[in-house]
């Protein structure tokens, strides 16, 4: 198995759909409805075929990815992860975890810093999921 956490980082479905890179293992993480908010999306996705394609395929476009921070209460948890991605462009950023009783993530907010990576991934994705979502959920270089 894959780590991609620092020590005080309790391995979870998330991260280890993060290390597997695969759309089964973060289908597995997600509700049918899973509502999917990020930096990187002009609006919200929903749908758990969408929202595994979208992770799948930005999982694969980190060079590197680590969490390095977590806090967590009985429903909700928060993941801080540093990342390489296009060359080594360093990215950092948040993720929020909102799940239901049974374990399942019913929203996914991830949030990406710095503005210039952020506008990098969502201007690359469309080509990356081109057939899979609309690329007008990315935002559009003029």
């Amino acid at each position: 198995m894959t780590s991609n956490t620092t020590t005080d980082i309790q391995m979870q479905i998330w991260t280890q759909a993060f290390a597997d890179k695969s759309e089964n293992s973060f289908a597995d993480a997600f509700t049918d409805n899973v509502t999917f908010e990020a930096s990187v999306f002009v609006r919200p996705l929903i749908k758990r075929d969408c929202v595994k394609s979208v992770m799948a395929t930005a999982s694969k476009v980190y060079e590197a990815l680590t969490f390095t921070h977590q806090v967590k209460s009985a429903q909700q948890t928060y993941l801080e992860w540093n990342a390489s991605a296009f060359g080594g462009q360093p990215l950092s950023g948040v993720t929020i975890l909102i799940k239901n009783p049974d374990g399942l993530i019913v929203h996914l907010a991830i949030h990406h810093r710095p503005l210039g990576a952020v506008l990098c991934f969502s201007s690359e994705m469309p080509e990356c999921l081109k057939g899979k979502i609309k690329p007008d959920y990315f935002y559009e270089r003029k």
